[in-house]
């Protein structure tokens, strides 16, 4: 610009302005001719201008775009001015998939107050094409940023605006084949982050528990292996235990079947699409509407649930919030006190200051009692009963049950069922219940109640169990295999067992079994199958080992493993009895039958590390999918409870392509995800019975702790993580016929509370189906074959029951051309046989013919027993599970009535709360001051 207007003062003496435009027209190619150098020496310079524009300019160009385009990879920042006028958390991961993603965002802002929220997301890998889809949907592109960079550079960090950030998320890759590798990098991103941001709240997930003790100073932090572990181990005594934790630590959405119990308890007018409850299934009506419970908490003064307790016992407040609200108090927490106290029992007084814990449809600020709280309290005034209990009028005859009440009901019962009062006076009269006292009552309340004198089973042991050395010590496993893990009152052995007798399928110098059968165990068998023995293993034998555990039911454990044990491994289960291992694979049938899969109870098959390096994400799941099937097919009455790494093929368990009923539940389930329910995948069979499950639906766990910070605590405490003294532990009883004089769930609640102060939370109940044989156990005689034949079309599928046709001629058409064959060479070589011989051979065809997929397994099975040298005799091949259906009702309504079989999920006071001087000290050595034994099963 300068050099032409220097030059053309010989010429035309051009402005600066001139220069200017003459420059832009020229070099943007326009050329309007208006403005035109006149001498030589301004022409040259044009003309050299222009060419050093030809080759620098494009490469300029091409610098400007790259470094948007890595800009709009890496994302920019967060802007600080935002940072400071609104709120944002960071979720820090090593790769994001859009599952992990998905699950983030959906229970983050199910949570209204966390709407006005932004997520900035810190990855240092570039977002791949489906989460950018994901994040261009309106509803998500003006809520979450997308940041390329690493947690470990400043730079990044800054670029977050970590220091003003509300909490920082950080997740570990658990598809990764070296686990360990991938905690290493989860501890050193927290460590950055709390370097960098030291006041920035931390909420950690890590892998291995052994590497948990580097990450102490996060506020919260959830360890994948202890939770997976102790949740499998639980499933085994209290059925569907990781279907119920996980049920209540999800956010309802409002699009399934629990918005119609919210709708009835709030008042809420607005009508809701609702898949389940348009479902002719009552199951799915029930199990939907309970689904929707979740835990909160708030205070007792402020409570219009529980606010007329204060000075009541804590069993006193929880039965008759229960009764009047529908809501279920399980714990509490003083004020001067971090520990929450799971239902610490009927000794334990409310005070104003106390933090409740209940188990509710939704939170009592939401709920239309607080809007009537005046109404009601004038109309519990009129009703009012102005006696030494203080209760109101409806509140008593529906603690009594009927007009008469047996005051003397609460002492010490034996016998393990609900105990039915003794009638009198009146002949015809229904049994009563005790009310619940205000006040426990040291004469009503023994010891006995809680810690029962079991003189059979500790103080006299019986000659078996001394001749098998079969004497248990209560105390704290002596050796633990990684730090922090929680000290744990335990049945262990005097002393320990060397490790060759720990070998299952090898003798040693101590013994010579070598199976199962040969141990003659009394109880049956819990196999675990798994690739290596980790230390979170050991997470699963300490919850079935538990003190409170009665020593008579405490099933053996045995480890199949893909890989030898470690010594460390060995020096902490060696203590514990009827622990056992074994080298071997679920892929092997022998293995199988050695390590006592025929005499087992439970088979727990845990997800296996090596299979996280599919090229396929899904496809991880493959192997574990395909053995389980495997397993369901040979031995169909074997409980399997598996581990899977994505949710969505939770489908494929227990599989049945012809099956109708699933198929209907298949698409029950793609409506669910369409109307984007949290848990689309709740009402598949083996999810609803608690026979799988996933780590992953546990991440809510941690993104909920950011609400409710106490969820991590009360999960722990109810898997037997932790062990709070005076707080109570997860247990489940079983409705017997001669418990069903209780009637309803409301009964049992004031039964369990005046009793023993059990405090029931749920029920897992099993039901029948109306359905015929599945395909793959077709056996029909030959005597009934001609009328199956006339009436094969009247067992064809109807509405959403199962295909339950008889198998046609395609189901075998290998069976049916051999039994052809053979049937034609007969009539050709044969003479002409009488009309007994010919329909003798007409059997045995039909017979061949008609033989089943599930005969020929079992066929199997047996001749491998049999070369084995193992006895067949405990096989049982035709009870199988495949003609029920299993499912939770999480606090059910107090007029659920009770059912045969049915399992009452519990939580039971700490025995040891109510034994003078019996605080054991907390210390690596055997205790032996608890001189009694917990009762074998609810005695009430």
């Amino acid at each position: 610009i300068c050099g032409i207007q220097h030059l053309e003062r010989a010429g035309n003496r051009l402005t600066l302005f001139d220069s200017l435009y003459f420059c832009i027209v020229t070099f943007s190619t326009v050329g309007f001719g208006d403005v035109t150098p006149k001498i030589w020496p301004s022409k040259l310079l044009v003309v050299i201008m222009i060419c050093v524009a030809l080759v620098v300019l494009p490469i300029q160009f091409e610098q400007l775009a790259y470094l948007w385009m890595e800009r709009q990879k890496s994302g920019g920042n967060y802007s600080r001015y935002r940072a400071q006028t609104e709120k944002h958390v960071v979720l820090c991961v090593s790769s994001l998939k859009i599952d992990l993603l998905m699950d983030f965002l959906n229970e983050f802002y199910a949570h209204p107050r966390l709407q006005d929220y932004y997520v900035v997301i810190l990855c240092p890998t570039e977002m791949d094409a489906q989460v950018r889809r994901v994040l261009q949907i309106p509803m998500w592109s003006q809520r979450v940023i997308y940041l390329q960079g690493s947690a470990l550079k400043d730079q990044d960090l800054l670029r977050a605006k970590m220091d003003n950030a509300e909490a920082c998320f950080i997740l570990s890759s658990r598809c990764e084949v070296d686990r360990t590798a991938a905690d290493h990098q989860t501890i050193l991103r927290a460590w950055a982050v709390k370097d960098f941001a030291p006041n920035c709240p931390l909420y950690v997930q890590i892998l291995k528990p052994e590497n948990k003790f580097h990450i102490k100073f996060a506020d919260h932090v959830v360890c994948e292996e202890e939770f997976k572990y102790a949740m499998l181990a639980l499933n085994c005594i209290c059925p569907a235990t990781s279907t119920l934790i996980t049920l209540l630590v999800h956010t309802s959405r409002g699009h399934t079947a629990p918005w119609e119990a919210f709708r009835q308890l709030t008042g809420t007018k607005q009508t809701l699409n609702r898949e389940s409850q348009q479902s002719p299934e009552q199951w799915q009506k029930m199990y939907g509407r309970c689904s929707g419970n979740e835990v909160y908490h708030i205070n007792l003064e402020e409570s219009t649930f529980f606010a007329e307790y204060e000075g009541k016992s804590f069993t006193y407040a929880s039965f008759h919030a229960h009764k009047k609200f529908g809501v279920c108090l399980i714990g509490v927490r003083k004020e001067d006190n971090k520990n929450i106290l799971l239902n610490p029992g009927p000794r334990y007084i409310m005070s104003s200051t106390d933090i409740c814990f209940y188990i509710n449809i939704t939170k009592e600020e939401n709920s239309a009692f607080k809007k009537q709280e005046k109404h009601r309290k004038n109309h519990e005034s009129k009703l009012s009963y102005h006696g030494a209990s203080r209760l109101p009028v409806h509140s008593i005859i529906a603690s009594m049950g009927t007009v008469a009440i047996d005051l003397q009901d609460t002492g010490c019962r034996s016998g393990a069922t609900l105990a039915l009062p003794a009638e009198g006076g009146k002949e015809g009269r229904r049994p009563s219940i005790a009310p619940v006292l205000e006040v426990a009552d040291s004469s009503s309340l023994h010891t006995c109640d809680l810690l029962s004198d079991q003189s059979e089973d500790e103080t006299t042991p019986s000659d078996d169990e001394v001749s098998a050395g079969l004497e248990y010590a209560k105390g704290y496993p002596p050796y633990s295999p990684y730090i922090g893990s929680s000290p744990t009152f335990c049945h262990l052995l005097h002393e320990k067992v060397p490790f060759c007798c720990l070998r299952l399928d090898k003798g040693c110098q101590h013994n010579y079994y070598e199976d199962a059968k040969a141990y003659g165990f009394k109880n049956k068998l819990i196999i675990v199958a798994a690739e290596t023995a980790g230390n979170g293993l050991y997470n699963f034998i300490v919850p079935l080992r538990a003190y409170y555990r009665p020593k008579k039911e405490l099933n053996p454990i045995v480890l199949l493993l893909d890989n030898p044990p470690d010594m460390h491994f060995l020096d902490a289960i060696c203590w514990f009895p009827m622990v056992y291992y074994m080298v071997g694979s679920i892929d092997n049938l022998d293995d199988l039958l050695r390590c006592g899969v025929t005499f087992a109870a439970n088979m727990v098959v845990v997800d296996k590390e090596s299979t996280m390096s599919a090229e396929e994400d899904y496809m991880a799941d493959a192997k574990t999918i395909v053995n389980v099937q495997t397993l369901f097919r040979l031995f169909s009455s074997l409980s399997i409870i598996t581990e899977l790494t994505h949710p969505a093929n939770m489908r494929f368990m227990q599989f049945r392509a012809k099956d109708c009923y699933s198929l209907a539940l298949s698409k029950l389930e793609k409506k669910e995800r369409e109307k984007g329910s949290n848990l689309a995948f709740m009402f598949r069979l083996p999810f609803a019975a608690g026979r799988v499950f996933s780590i992953s639906m546990l991440d809510t766990l941690l993104y909920q702790s950011f609400v409710k910070d106490y969820m991590i605590s009360i999960t722990r405490l109810l898997l037997g993580l932790d062990t709070t003294p005076g707080s109570g532990f997860l247990c489940s009883m079983k409705i017997t016929e001669e418990d069903l004089w209780i009637r309803t769930y409301a009964r049992l609640y004031q039964k369990l509370c005046s009793s023993t102060g059990d405090i029931p939370i749920g029920v897992y109940r099993t039901e029948s189906q109306k359905l015929t044989t599945s395909e793959s156990q077709i056996s029909i005689s030959v005597e009934e074959w001609e009328d199956t034949k006339d009436t094969k079309d009247q067992f064809s599928c109807r509405g959403n029951h199962r295909n339950s046709t008889s198998s046609d001629q395609s189901d075998h058409p290998l069976l049916r051309r051999k039994s052809m064959q053979w049937a034609r060479r007969l009539s050709r070589r044969a003479p002409r046989h009488s009309a007994k011989t010919a329909e003798k051979i007409n059997q045995q065809r039909m017979n061949l013919y008609r033989r089943s997929e599930r005969q020929e397994l079992a066929e199997l099975v047996k001749n491998r027993m049999k070369h084995l040298g193992l006895s067949p005799a405990g096989y049982d091949e035709m009870n199988d599970h495949q003609n029920t259906l299993s499912y939770i009702l999480i606090n059910p309504s107090p007029d659920t009535r009770l059912e045969l079989n049915d399992i009452v999920y519990l939580i039971r006071p700490d025995p040891l709360t109510y034994v003078p001087n019996a605080g054991p000290s907390r210390k690596d050595s055997f205790c032996n001051t608890v001189g009694q034994d917990t009762r074998e099963e609810t005695q009430l």
